[in-house]
């Protein structure tokens, strides 16, 4: 059965979710016979696109899924612009078999995905601490991510964001790219599920290479207790050599900082059922 298969013939119970790990920080979660896909890199368009002399980008693994596959899905969210989160290619694959699929983005930048096929009556831009409603029993709040700082346009509209995501009475915060800033507690609070990168940053990585940077573990952690999140899944750490740490170091701070704390630590393509 390949991951296709697999997610449209999951069955959920009353009130269950069901996240499936595409890499990177791209999740598919169903839920009620609806499909959302967060941050979906489907591609290769980073290695071929976004290499320069001190930075090689190759991915360690192909996508569990192909954008072509994903005529089901009902709604896309992009967390920015960074093309490893609103990737062209899968963004244009999606277009190109799925017409149902609404489009949800920062109004800084969502102007483009016309580039990629998608009508214009399907992309909806979106801006931070506002609350949408959608189909399905599905409703969400955008929230600012701070990338490695808060980035605005001259409007005061936020460049990155995170989504705070209601599935029935199941939130879901998926942060994007984002390191700790004050009031971000106060945003994603009582959220369940905490979706975190864990990279973290440092002067070689961002001044030298130009790689932006994320939480690291300890921040993840200490974010998901303060926030009173059930369950954190970290992020952002195995796809590229280049900006990946190891897993075991956020399992070794889990249990020194917080061992009450439920985590999920993915492989591609893998499932995930949660019930509060």
């Amino acid at each position: 059965m390949n991951l296709k298969e697999k997610i449209l013939n999951t069955r959920l119970a009353e009130g269950q979710i069901a996240c499936f790990y595409l890499g990177q920080v791209g999740f598919i979660v169903k839920y009620n016979e609806t499909y959302t896909l967060i941050d979906g890199y489907l591609s290769d368009y980073v290695d071929k696109n976004c290499c320069s002399e001190l930075v090689k980008w190759v991915r360690k693994y192909p996508a569990p899924i192909k954008g072509e596959e994903l005529d089901f899905i009902d709604y896309v969210f992009c967390t920015h612009a960074h093309k490893d989160h609103a990737d062209p290619y899968t963004l244009s694959a999606i277009a190109s078999v799925n017409k149902k699929a609404e489009f949800f983005a920062s109004v800084t930048f969502c102007d483009e995905f016309t580039d990629y096929g998608i009508a214009k009556d399907k992309i909806h831009g979106v801006v931070a601490d506002k609350a949408y409603t959608l189909a399905g029993g599905i409703s969400f709040t955008p929230v600012p991510a701070a990338h490695e700082q808060l980035n605005t346009d001259d409007a005061g509209n936020y460049h990155e964001l995170g989504f705070v995501i209601s599935f029935g009475d199941t939130k879901v915060f998926h942060s994007g790219d984002c390191c700790m800033y004050d009031g971000l507690i106060e945003r994603i609070k009582g959220a369940d599920i905490l979706m975190i990168p864990i990279n973290g940053k440092d002067y070689f990585r961002t001044v030298v290479k130009d790689i932006i940077g994320c939480f690291d573990s300890v921040e993840a952690i200490t974010l998901a207790k303060e926030a009173g999140a059930s369950l954190l899944i970290p992020t952002h750490f195995d796809l590229y050599s280049v900006n990946e740490v190891n897993p075991a170091y956020f399992v070794d701070c889990v249990y020194k900082l917080n061992p009450a704390q439920s985590f999920k630590l993915f492989t591609p393509g893998e499932r995930y059922i949660f019930e509060k």
